[in-house]
């Protein structure tokens, strides 16, 4: 008589690759039992948590017992939690997003699974079973924001509902995918405090800020990928006075406005028909239409910009966004070359005439070697000096300072004691820029946002 023992000692001696083909085909056995049983249920918004997740433990007991599968301890409690996480969250990677140290998921492939700890890139032992385990878990993702991926559309942006940023690409393109990239974001926004502790910005340079953007100065965080422009455009809008009505426009949601009276709008891909789409430029034209005492755009990339610029122009001042560049002078350039791809055909000399007027500020910000992300330049776009846009660096990062023993940079944003040029145009607006900030001496520590 063949007994549960024997039948597990029997499993035991099973090859590994078969034994991992009937866990697996186990696996997706109590899947299907658990949405079936609890359907709906799943996506009951009244339903906590903890009770979700018992009633799912529940049926996976269930199911487990009905398949009398001969699995060792260890086996059936993997197995359990496997399961729960793939119905409940994101399977393998759910530990990931948990995880607070984890600043960014990189899956690429099945196999391979990397993350980003404290600017260092390190590999993980997480794994999917298979492709088709990924695509699962790619889907469940994708499809809670209402987009699709396949093959026919094999590129797509999500988020998460937290506000982490996905990126997805698909076979053709993706050789030995699918490819799966989330940046995360801290479920508790950072604020300036937790900038100005972590070396991004000085307390000098917060004020400062906090003073252009009650001021209504137009502002551009620029940088490259990575960098951390999302986080200060973040702690940027949170100095906007909550008695303004603000819209915000972004490719996928990921701002986390702390103000009240927010409208958050987000573009929209084509369908399967290649109907529908709504693109960021579709967006900032509609925004003006909305009454906004302020707009904030997640990210300009194409001919969005030149509505952008228009909109800087005409009565929206204290509008901030962020441009993906490798230093100020350069964003000045990138945003030139977006204003052309709107087929306009306006003269170059026209579209930096639209900027200088527009522009006052940018903000740029580097990624260490050390991994840290620093404010490395303060830059006041002033006017047009025949065919060139005349900047100046109101602070700067000091690489002088040299490096520790850990490798980790000493230096800090400083002055380089030259005012802005829209001080007066502060003044005029109740806010003054007391001179000590902008002595090249260290500014006398004050709170940020404290006034």
């Amino acid at each position: 008589m063949t007994t549960q023992y024997t039948r597990w000692q029997e499993f035991q001696k099973t090859p590994t690759s078969q034994r991992n083909a009937v866990l697996e085909d186990l696996r997706q056995k109590m899947h299907q039992f658990v949405i079936s049983e609890l359907g709906p249920i799943l996506y009951d918004q009244r339903i906590s948590e903890d009770e979700l997740r018992r009633q799912v433990n529940e049926q996976l007991q269930r199911a487990l017992a009905q398949e009398g599968a001969a699995i060792s301890t260890a086996e059936r409690g993997q197995l359990l939690r496997d399961v729960a996480d793939d119905v409940l969250g994101y399977g393998p990677i759910d530990r990931l997003l948990k995880d607070p140290t984890v600043t960014e998921i990189m899956v690429n492939g099945p196999q391979r699974v990397y993350v980003e700890r404290a600017g260092k890139i390190e590999v993980t032992d997480v794994r999917f079973v298979d492709e088709t385990h990924l695509r699962r878990i790619i889907d469940k993702i994708v499809s809670q924001v209402g987009r699709r991926v396949d093959e026919s559309n094999p590129l797509c942006d999500a988020r998460l509902p937290d506000g982490s940023r996905v990126n997805v690409v698909l076979h053709p393109l993706a050789i030995d995918g699918p490819f799966l990239t989330i940046r995360k974001f801290a479920a508790d926004p950072f604020r300036v405090e937790d900038l100005v502790s972590f070396g991004t910005l000085s307390s000098q340079t917060a004020y400062f800020l906090e003073a252009c953007v009650r001021g209504r100065l137009n502002v551009v965080v620029s940088g490259g990928t990575g960098t951390g422009k999302t986080t200060l455009l973040n702690v940027l809008s949170s100095f906007i006075p909550s008695n303004e009505r603000v819209v915000t426009i972004e490719d996928a949601k990921e701002l986390q406005m702390v103000q009240d009276h927010v409208l958050s709008m987000e573009s929209r891909p084509p369908n399967i028909e290649e109907k529908g789409e709504v693109k960021i430029r579709d967006l900032v034209r509609n925004a003006l239409r909305m009454r906004p005492d302020r707009i904030v755009v997640g990210e300009v990339r194409g001919a969005e910009a030149v509505d952008m610029l228009q909109a800087m122009n005409t009565g929206h001042d204290g509008s901030i966004t962020t441009v993906h560049s490798n230093s100020p002078r350069d964003t000045l350039s990138r945003i030139e070359t977006m204003s052309l791809m709107a087929g306009m055909e306006l003269p170059i000399r026209a579209i930096r005439e639209q900027m200088a007027s527009a522009l006052d500020l940018i903000v740029h910000v580097s990624r260490l070697r050390d991994g840290t992300r620093r404010v490395s330049h303060i830059t006041e776009v002033m006017k047009m000096e025949g065919e060139i846009i005349v900047m100046q660096d109101i602070y700067l990062f000091d690489y002088g300072m040299g490096i520790d023993a850990d490798g980790r940079f000493l230096g800090h944003l400083k002055s380089t004691g030259i005012r802005p040029t829209f001080t007066e145009r502060l003044s005029d607006q109740g806010i003054k820029l007391e001179p000590e900030l902008f002595a090249v001496t260290p500014f006398a520590e004050r709170g940020a946002g404290s006034r």
